[in-house]
């Protein structure tokens, strides 16, 4: 349908990266799939007009074979500030865990974290999701309700931080707990605007790697031991998550120093 949202994929399964498809996982654990799947061609014919993610509710415009679209909500539980507080400082300590969402990246044991603080990041059963559409199917999901799902879960892929702002947190306010935390300066807007989606360049991991074994010595807070080589994180942000050191240890001068070292190490060898 012209105007519409179309799905990526044109046929097989939903979902790239290991959040969007963790996330269609639960739904079909609800014993959802042979309903979710009634949704796949609205999906992908466009069908889906409008999509809006806001904290505890998900709300969609859905074209049926009516003339006025069909108005959708999907509701989940905005977590309170206690269970933010419990994952921010979680998050926090781990530096590998603030580079990857600063990356634009689901850290792989980001359910985990949430787990351990008493809230489960997805669903845990069919009962916590709240599920409306305005159409007259009475089957929960109809499917409307299941081609919003399949949208939403490739907006997670094209942004994870929607995920985190359904639970209550957007990416800005996350991202800048997580620097007071680890005594950073707040993302600038530029990095909160959109994830980044670009790698480093061939070499680069090993460098970071090393500097951040001598960083662990001098930055209070920052690991003792090196982020893995395997990492997909941009050459030089790690360093830019630290603190400027103590001018005893060479203050701004040493990090701008440092970065000039990131960059030369990051180059691909000739």
């Amino acid at each position: 349908m012209d105007g519409g949202l179309v799905a990526r994929s044109a046929k097989g399964a939903i979902g790239e990266h290991w959040w969007s498809r963790r996330f269609l996982e639960v739904l079909e654990s609800f014993a959802l799939g042979s309903r979710l799947t009634r949704g796949k061609s609205y999906a992908r014919r466009g069908q889906v007009l409008s999509l809006q993610v806001a904290p505890g509710v998900v709300t969609a415009s859905v074209q049926g074979s009516r003339k006025t679209p069909y108005k959708v909500s999907i509701a989940l539980p905005a977590f309170g500030e206690l269970v933010w507080a419990k994952v921010e400082v979680a998050l926090a300590e781990q530096a590998i865990h603030s580079a990857r969402l600063l990356a634009g990246e689901m850290p792989r044991d980001l359910e985990e974290v949430f787990l351990a603080a008493g809230a489960p990041l997805f669903p845990q059963r069919a009962t916590d999701l709240a599920l409306s559409c305005s159409c007259p199917d009475w089957e929960v999901p109809c499917k409307h309700l299941a081609a919003t799902f399949y949208l939403l879960a490739e907006s997670f892929d094209d942004d994870p931080f929607a995920i985190l702002l359904w639970r209550g947190r957007s990416r800005a306010a996350l991202l800048n707990r997580l620097r007071e935390l680890r005594g950073s300066d707040p993302v600038p807007a530029a990095e909160v605007a959109a994830p980044t989606t670009e790698g480093p360049r061939p070499g680069a991991m090993m460098a970071l790697a090393d500097v951040t074994v001598a960083a662990g010595d001098f930055w209070t807070g920052a690991p003792s031991a090196p982020l893995p080589i395997q990492a997909e994180l941009p050459v030089d942000l790690l360093l830019r998550q630290l603190p400027a050191p103590p001018a005893a240890l060479g203050g701004p001068g040493l990090v701008a120093h440092l970065g000039q070292l990131y960059a030369v190490f990051g180059e691909p060898p000739t």
